[in-house]
């Protein structure tokens, strides 16, 4: 939706948008606002899989051409409450940011005891997939 927004307010440009959510047991978690849903957040999900469900649209004059959705299933190990207090103090209020409250591209792979899935729709938009894609729709803009 916020590509198309974006795109009627820009006649002839492509407009990329990209979302995220992350799903445990049937339920939709967001975002923490703080550090104490950090905490629980992150609580819940140790010694369990969790899906990180990522969406990208491209849209062009308020209208979406093309649309997909990946997902990515990733299993925590069963950390400590004390790796876990070390965790939250190294990687401060940024861990916030994202929808299980960690930074897979940093210190939060070592949360995980597996991944299966891409690894940029797990970082929040499914690139390759894009890029064909755009390859498709806006050749000029990725020749070679």
């Amino acid at each position: 939706a916020k590509a198309r927004d974006v795109s009627e307010r820009m006649p002839g440009a492509f407009v990329i948008g990209s979302d995220q959510v992350l799903e445990f047991e049937d339920e939709v978690l967001n975002k923490p606002a703080d550090m104490v849903q950090a905490r629980a957040s992150l609580k819940l999900l140790r010694g369990a899989t969790h899906q990180l469900h990522s969406g990208v649209a491209l849209a062009l004059d308020g209208e979406v051409v093309w649309s997909m959705v990946d997902s990515a299933s990733l299993t925590m190990r069963p950390f400590s409450d004390k790796f876990l207090a070390a965790y939250i103090g190294e990687e401060g209020d940024g861990i916030c940011s994202g929808v299980g409250a960690y930074k897979l591209e940093g210190r939060g792979l070592q949360l995980f005891d597996s991944i299966e899935g891409d690894f940029f729709t797990i970082l929040g938009m499914p690139l390759l997939p894009l890029l064909a894609a755009l390859r498709q729709f806006a050749p000029s803009t990725l020749e070679g």
